[in-house]
């Protein structure tokens, strides 16, 4: 199973990159594959700023419905708009076009205390 070494990692299982203060958070390849085959993503809090932990949409998956968790705090700043047409992007590409928010970071310090690959590796038992 694919885990990259150049993100971050929370235990609900969003992934992380961080490019200045805008940081790119999707689900993990792991948390896509127990979920199955995405059919629906609903992000209703764009241009909102959400704390730590806190719920920032839902996937909708053929079996259920999970929520989607905020690694970070910040501003949601983007909706990746391509998964409303094909959601199937999650299950296909997760860590490149599967792709969920963008997030205006307010404190680097909470992605320094995410999970490195490793870690998260030991998480799932990779």
């Amino acid at each position: 199973m694919s885990i990259p070494n150049n993100l971050k990692y929370s235990k609900d299982h969003e992934w992380i990159s961080l490019e200045g203060d805008v940081a790119t958070i999707g689900i993990t390849a792991f948390a896509q594959g127990e979920l199955g085959d995405i059919v629906y993503v609903d992000v209703e809090t764009e241009g909102e700023t959400l704390g730590q932990e806190e719920v920032f949409g839902t996937v909708e998956a053929v079996k259920t419905v999970s929520d989607l968790f905020m690694p970070i705090s910040g501003e949601i700043v983007e909706f990746n708009t391509d998964l409303e047409g094909e959601p199937e992007l999650i299950n296909t590409d997760p860590y490149g076009k599967g792709w969920i928010i963008k997030v205006k970071v307010e404190d680097v310090a909470q992605v320094e205390a995410l999970l490195d690959a490793a870690a998260y590796g030991d998480l799932i038992g990779a």
